[in-house]
């Protein structure tokens, strides 16, 4: 049985009147709201407890100086590590185009202030990613690498922030934002040690894409958060085969070059996601959801008929 609609407790609907909208309202009672900032307590409590321990039964982590040894160092054009140096141009682009739409107009039709910031500081982190991972390419060295990694911590915190801001609690993603970024440029300034780095990179990479497919959306087309995740792992292990890539391609490209393009496609997919995205008014997780189509077609190759249906296992209040 075909069943779209879901609990009330679930749905956010944008106030037509204004522009942004905060929804949790006034009326929640005093003491939910000491419980809820006392379970806001326990879950940073636990997330520093479990990152001091991480850092007391596992060894330092030094930067290796064999990371800055690419396989590809042509130089074109006066340009050291000239395609290293330019692949990071889209991510400047990218950034620049998704900072403007963000203030143009509501272009993203952000119903929640939140998500303004949010995302408003995950552009800037990938416009610096272009600047600064460009400058690191030039010449690769540690104190370099500083402000390759800088902005990608920016970009990483601020979706962690977004996340908990549409899936969870706008007021709790909100305040978070803060929290995060600095937890980020901690990471990367005050510790010669790559194991915080590792932390603020890699668990964004498991936490979101399992927030993607098991919270319900605040809006449609939630599947674009899994096509970033599946391009930046594939960015990880083209990094990974750097030089690998480079003898297949017969010193034509090199992995890491192919990195950077494959990991500015994220920006791009959330950025489209961002354009065509309309407010959920059924909340239903991805992993509760599926869709079944078909086409008819003539002999001759002509379109008769076309259906989508979408399916979920979440049954409506009026289907008892």
């Amino acid at each position: 049985m075909l069943y779209l609609s879901e609990a009330d407790n679930w749905n956010r609907k944008p106030n037509s009147q204004s522009t942004y909208l905060n929804p949790r309202s006034s009326s929640s009672s005093p003491p939910k709201e000491a419980t809820m900032r006392k379970r806001t307590l326990y879950v940073w409590g636990v997330a520093i407890l479990c990152f001091v321990v991480l850092m007391i039964v596992t060894p330092a982590i030094p930067q290796s100086q064999e990371y800055h040894n690419f396989a590809d160092q042509r130089e074109f054009f006066g340009i050291p590590n000239t395609l290293n140096v330019i692949s990071n141009f889209p991510f400047l682009v990218i950034g620049v185009i998704g900072l403007v739409l963000c203030f143009y107009k509501n272009y993203f039709k952000f119903s929640l202030q939140g998500e303004l910031w949010g995302w408003t500081c995950f552009f800037i982190g990938v416009a610096a990613v272009g600047v600064g991972s460009s400058y690191y390419h030039l010449d690769p060295n540690d104190a370099r690498l500083v402000w390759d990694r800088l902005p990608m911590t920016i970009a990483f915190t601020s979706i962690m922030a977004i996340f908990i801001i549409e899936r969870i609690d706008e007021q709790k993603g909100t305040i978070s934002i803060i929290p995060l970024l600095l937890a980020g440029v901690v990471s990367i300034l005050f510790f010669d040690d790559l194991r915080p780095y590792a932390v603020v990179q890699f668990v964004p990479c498991i936490v979101i894409p399992l927030m993607a497919i098991l919270l319900p959306p605040m809006y449609t087309h939630s599947t674009y958060w899994l096509w970033a995740a599946a391009f930046y792992l594939l960015a990880k292990v083209e990094e990974a085969e750097d030089k690998v890539i480079y003898k297949w391609t017969h010193h034509i490209v090199s992995g890491h070059t192919l990195k950077h393009l494959c990991a500015a496609m994220v920006p791009v997919f959330l950025t489209l996601m961002l354009a065509k995205r309309t407010t959920e008014t059924n909340r239903i997780s991805l992993l509760k959801t599926w869709k079944v189509s078909w086409t008819k077609v003539n002999e001759n190759g002509t379109r008769v008929e076309s259906r989508e249906y979408v399916y979920t296992s979440v049954q409506s209040e009026d289907s008892h």
